[in-house]
């Protein structure tokens, strides 16, 4: 059980963020729904409240194409709240039209990875400080068909939608395995685990104003599982009393497409050492946000 927990998951108001929100909520847990749109995060918050009436659910805003909005987010939280047990970096956007952050990263690198990044890491002195907190990033299969271009971060030497989707979802791969090793290094009880939901139907496949017909959309469905199944990869890893960190998370049936949660392996894409720790540098250095792992009483 969660009661007494805090969990912050980042676009928590639709798709598998959603299902996340409600599987932790009938564990007990209280649930920050961390969300682009405020009115779509409390429309999702009174769903919510009809199937949990005394649940404890907050919405705050949350913009991981802006850095400066993140750095609001994370002061409102610390000002708010003495602790968090479970930060889930769940928000993404898969497959947009060429589209720059605030920032001037290439948006799906930029919010999918260096967002979530820059929110983990100004909250870290408060996981820290959290006793057995733990941090989820969701990746996904896409990450064995990517590679980190050092070069062109905001896509100004060319741009292909799914190929700056599958470097995002490598980054945050990259990111929760190099995040785990630098926690125990630190000797924290903070863990890190990453995720991957199979393929899902959820909107992730709905670019700004536009998505896909409702015909593709209904063919998907019989292919894709549905997203209360793809949630239960990132329950588990919220959740799960055995895990230790550094662990990889998803549905092993139809080739990782579908089915329950267990343990994988990472594609040896996201395994390279060098590449790792030159990920994190220059993150920390596009976001200036330097990892700070003390651990106050």
């Amino acid at each position: 059980m969660l009661t007494g927990k805090t969990a912050i998951i980042t676009g928590g108001n639709s798709g598998i963020g959603f299902e996340t929100a409600k599987g932790l909520l009938a564990k007990g847990a209280r649930i920050i729904l961390a969300v682009r749109n405020t009115e779509k995060g409390t429309e999702a918050r009174t769903t919510l409240l009809a199937l949990y009436p005394s649940a404890q659910i907050d919405v705050m805003q949350l913009d991981l194409a802006d850095l400066e909005t993140i750095r609001s987010f994370a002061d409102q939280f610390r000002k708010s709240f003495n602790k968090l047990d479970l930060l889930i970096n769940n928000a993404g956007v898969m497959a947009p039209p060429y589209t720059k952050t605030k920032d001037g990263f290439e948006l799906q690198f930029g919010s999918n990875h260096l967002g979530h990044f820059a929110l983990t890491g100004l909250l870290m002195p408060l996981l820290a400080n959290t006793p057995d907190s733990r941090v989820v990033t969701v990746s996904s299969r896409a990450h064995s068909r990517g590679s980190i271009d050092f070069s062109n971060f905001d896509g100004s030497k060319g741009y292909q939608a799914k190929k700056f989707y599958n470097q995002s979802k490598l980054a945050n791969l990259y990111f929760a395995l190099e995040l785990d090793k630098r926690l125990k290094e630190q000797g924290l009880q903070t863990i890190s685990v990453a995720c991957h939901p199979g393929v899902s139907a959820t909107n992730i496949l709905k670019f700004g104003r536009w998505e896909i017909p409702l015909l593709f959309r209904s063919i998907a469905n019989l292919f894709l599982q549905p997203p209360d199944m793809g949630a239960l990869s990132t329950i588990y890893a919220a959740t799960e009393p055995d895990l230790m960190g550094g662990e990889y998370i998803g549905p092993v049936a139809q080739f990782q497409r579908r089915g329950y949660p267990a343990l994988g392996t990472p594609h040896p894409n996201a395994t390279d050492p060098e590449i790792s720790c030159r990920l994190w540098d220059a993150s920390e250095k596009l976001t200036a946000v330097a990892y700070s792992f003390n651990h106050s009483s």
